[in-house]
């Protein structure tokens, strides 16, 4: 006579992310990383408006100046298009909010008070 094989073990959760940085033993921001980091590099790759990510992550001073310096780049394109200036100074704003948008996604960016930010 066989006997029925054994029940399968309780299904446990999977634990919960690491409250603490390893790396600087702070505890993690409640923002997330790749939020920040995509909210930064999509806008601003596709429609070159930069400062979304930054003003997420807490960092209102440099996140309002992209933000100014995008609107801005977009009016000198526009109105100035005739120009070759406006047209490296938007290209110089495009090129500085997608890499400040890959730095957030693979850096180590800090929020607003100084904590990491979740991955």
């Amino acid at each position: 006579m066989t006997t029925p094989p054994p029940p399968p073990p309780p299904w446990l959760p999977p634990p919960p992310p690491p409250a603490f940085d390893p790396a600087s033993g702070l505890p993690y921001s409640d923002k997330s990383r790749i939020a920040a980091g995509l909210l930064q590099l999509l806008p601003g790759f596709f429609m070159a408006i930069g400062g979304v990510g930054r003003l997420y992550a807490g960092h209102s001073g440099l996140g309002a100046v992209q933000l100014v310096a995008s609107i801005l780049a977009w009016i000198m394109l526009i109105c100035l298009f005739w120009l070759i200036i406006p047209i490296f100074l938007f290209l110089g704003m495009w090129l500085w909010v997608v890499i400040d948008g890959l730095v957030l996604l693979a850096g180590r960016p800090v929020d607003g008070y100084g904590l990491p930010l979740r991955p």
